[in-house]
């Protein structure tokens, strides 16, 4: 009889367990771009698929097609029955705030920003610890000592891109200009690729060799210009120009690239953000040519909203309030692989690891704003 029993105590917990996965649904109130942007919208996906992939359940999306329409999903993800609602970007913080106060017993969860209420959490991470290692990088490689910076818009969060890529910059080349610019003036600069696209043309002009986009979907407008001209050449420059070193003269490259970068030349990069977009700078589909994508900012989005959905999933106490990531925690860092190697020497990963070290220590103090 005993043995009887605990097996039916087993089948019972199991059956609860089940009832409980079946019925555990997650809402996601995309910003523009939705959840294939290649940014920071898909790894918000990616960390939700994660944790239903462990514990069952079903996901319900809001993709907003333009500005006005950001955050007008969240109540009916509401009414969806979804445990825990997840409001991606700052757009989405007075609909996910308003939605937290109309439905106290539903988790809501707000990436980017600090929304209101007992039942929220702002996950908010320090971008600027990672723009500043990617500045770093662009101030020592750069082969003209002019790098720029694109945003899709002037907001905090931005800034913090901005802040730290710029003092990254300075730190490893004071003689070097940063120039920065952005999309729009409103949030619809990160859903902009054709105007990211005149931008980087622009500064490509300008002799900017090195490109750092903080602008979501309109990063793709930067990748485009820079597939359409990968290079630089020398009697383009603007006229107070020269050519410094050239970091990549023994690297491979396609013949299509040295075609059309015959002559005295240098490449162009972009240093992708939010996930490893690395990939995106093989133009030739060879990784052992020369890849246009110098590096990625990680901002590791779906490893906080996996751990505090799966929180929610597992019944585990409740933190409202701020959450911060940053180098300490592996909330953000730069992104090295097969596609980047040939770029990006060990010597010079190693003196990264080093600045890391003392920026997470104290040492190097990074501006935010």
């Amino acid at each position: 009889m005993r043995s009887q029993s605990a097996l039916l105590a087993s089948l019972s917990a199991l059956l609860l367990g089940s009832a409980h996965a079946i019925g555990f649904t997650v809402g996601i109130g995309f910003d523009l771009g939705g959840r294939r942007d290649d940014g920071f919208n898909q790894t918000v996906y990616q960390g939700v698929q994660r944790v239903l992939a462990e514990t069952g359940g079903q996901v319900r999306l809001s993709e907003p097609r333009q500005l006005s329409e950001v955050g007008v999903g969240i109540p009916g993800l509401v009414r969806s029955g979804a445990k825990v609602v997840i409001g991606v970007g700052f757009a989405n913080n007075a609909a996910l705030t308003a939605a937290a106060a109309a439905a106290p017993g539903t988790r809501f969860i707000l990436v980017d920003d600090l929304p209101k209420g007992p039942n929220t959490v702002g996950l908010r991470f320090r971008e600027q610890e990672g723009s500043f290692l990617a500045g770093y990088l662009a101030g020592k490689q750069s082969a003209t000592g002019r790098v720029g910076f694109i945003g899709g818009t002037d907001i905090p969060v931005i800034g913090r891109f901005k802040a730290g890529f710029e003092a990254g910059v300075a730190f490893a080349c004071p003689d070097c200009q940063v120039t920065s610019v952005y999309v729009s003036d409103s949030s619809a600069g990160f859903n902009l690729p054709g105007t990211a696209k005149l931008l980087t043309a622009q500064l490509g002009r300008n002799g900017n060799d090195i490109i750092y986009a903080a602008a979501g979907a309109s990063g793709r407008g930067v990748i485009d210009q820079i597939k359409a001209q990968p290079c630089l050449k020398a009697g383009t420059l603007p006229p107070d120009l020269k050519f410094r070193a050239n970091p990549y003269a023994g690297v491979t490259k396609s013949a299509a690239y040295r075609k059309a970068c015959a002559g005295d030349s240098r490449p162009m990069f972009f240093i992708g953000v939010d996930t490893n977009q690395n990939a995106l700078g093989d133009f030739d589909r060879n990784p052992a040519t020369l890849n246009h994508g110098l590096t990625s900012m990680l901002k590791r989005v779906d490893n906080a909203v996996y751990a505090v959905v799966k929180d929610v999933a597992m019944g585990r106490p409740w933190r409202s309030g701020d959450r911060s990531f940053g180098l300490n925690n592996g909330g953000v860092g730069l992104a090295f692989d097969g596609y980047n190697k040939a770029l990006v020497s060990p010597q010079m990963q190693a003196t990264l690891k080093k600045i890391e070290a003392l920026i997470v220590n104290g040492t190097v103090k990074v501006p935010a704003q």
